[in-house]
């Protein structure tokens, strides 16, 4: 959801004043509770956009493929695992890819080109009896 959409449901008006370390600011959301959950939502998303936007290192992860990487214990920290992943990111937005399957090893990866994000993972054995849908690549590391 976006935060503009977000807003809109609740009623809320967002106006932009001008550009604030690179982002927009947003007038009216001062006096919200800072506790509220509006307030934490909001700040969430700007602090993922920032996140986002400043990660031009590499790939970005999703919470949904972070947690995935957690429960099926998915070890992307040793080896070559991320330098690999980012090379068949690259590969295939040169290709003009929009949303990839990346295999590694015996790991999958599915990425979101154009936005340089891991959507979700799977391993071995998640990937048996599985159809992955809405790609228009693989890349085989």
């Amino acid at each position: 959801m976006l935060i503009s959409d977000l807003m809109q449901s609740r009623g809320i008006t967002a106006v932009t004043t001008g550009k604030v370390g690179g982002f927009p600011s947003v007038q009216g959301t001062e006096s919200l509770p800072q506790n509220s959950g509006f307030a934490k939502e909001l700040q969430n998303q700007l602090d993922e956009k920032r996140r986002t936007e400043q990660n031009t290192g590499g790939v970005v992860f999703s919470k949904h493929a972070l947690e995935r990487i957690s429960e099926r214990q998915i070890d992307i920290e040793n080896g070559d695992t991320l330098e690999r992943l980012n090379k068949a990111v690259e590969l295939a937005g040169e290709k003009g890819s929009n949303d990839a399957l990346v295999m590694i090893g015996s790991n999958a990866f599915i990425v979101s080109v154009k936005n340089n994000k891991v959507i979700t993972t799977l391993s071995a054995d998640d990937m048996q009896g599985n159809i992955f849908t809405n790609i228009d690549s693989t890349v085989i590391m």
